[in-house]
């Protein structure tokens, strides 16, 4: 599951520690199935329930009870790492959160969405890394939230076709004078450029922020924390390259980019092994 999924940048790379790599995939298994069941199962009130069967079937595995593979091999990590619950929890409430809100008024609201549907994926890595510090986790949730932002801004016309889900800030829309029908129509104003070049800024605020974490954590997870912040730089830089139209192509960064940064991380991390 891990390997075959789209995502922008490989989840579990060879800079995973191989001792970590399984607990990597079951964490992300989690994930991964949770997104699926509020995303890909088509009708709101189905995608509900089955997000309530997760939700009670997380409960029974931390009441030692688990009847799937999924859980299965999730507990085994819970246990070897003191994971609490609350991160997998508020994962399940975002994607309940997406069948039922679809809009955001202001860019407070689509932050407070983050901190369920991104941040607790930071803290899970950290657990996993044997950090459980709130100075780690805050800095952490930088560079989720922007990831998340940098998803956002990538997909903002299928998001809007595929999902009725409009991410951008309605206070924005109004500011730049966007209209939704702008975004299904694939119709690239110049204040909807101005608009996305004002959100991929501060986006990008976020993930230097987000950059100070790093220090403080050991080779050679960092190289690997590094490469998911690189990566969601990446998209933002392939943003601005199309001149912030992401409404009649979707911005993608190419293999050869992405294996540019895999092997400065790879590079990085063989400094780091050497300095030691």
């Amino acid at each position: 599951m891990a390997h075959e999924h789209y995502e922008n940048f490989t989840v579990v790379s060879k800079l995973v520690p191989r001792r970590l790599r399984q607990d990597f995939c079951n964490i992300y298994a989690f994930c991964r199935t949770a997104d699926d069941l509020g995303d890909e199962v088509g009708d709101k009130s189905l995608a509900l329930k089955y997000l309530a069967d997760f939700r009670s079937q997380t409960l029974a595995c931390y009441q030692g009870r688990t009847d799937t593979a999924v859980f299965t091999a999730l507990k085994s990590t819970i246990d070897q790492f003191q994971i609490p619950i609350k991160p997998f929890i508020d994962l399940i409430d975002a994607f309940e959160q997406d069948q039922r809100i679809t809009r955001y008024p202001d860019f407070p609201s689509v932050l407070d969405y983050c901190t369920r549907s991104a941040n607790p994926v930071g803290h899970l890595v950290l657990y996993l890394s044997g950090y459980r510090d709130a100075e780690r986790q805050a800095l952490a949730d930088k560079t989720c939230t922007a990831l998340q932002l940098a998803n956002f801004w990538q997909d903002i016309r299928r998001d809007m076709l595929e999902r009725d889900r409009i991410y951008l800030p309605a206070d924005s829309m109004a500011r730049f004078s966007v209209s939704p029908q702008d975004i299904a129509l694939g119709r690239c104003t110049p204040g909807f450029r101005e608009m996305l070049h004002f959100e991929v800024d501060r986006c990008a605020t976020l993930f230097e922020q987000g950059n100070a974490l790093l220090p403080m954590i050991k080779s050679p997870l960092r190289q690997q924390i590094s490469l998911f912040g690189s990566g969601g730089k990446a998209v933002l830089a392939a943003i601005r390259r199309q001149n912030y139209d992401t409404l009649s192509r979707r911005p993608v960064v190419s293999r050869g980019a992405k294996f540019r940064l895999f092997i400065r991380a790879l590079s990085a991390m063989g400094a780091a092994t050497f300095r030691s």
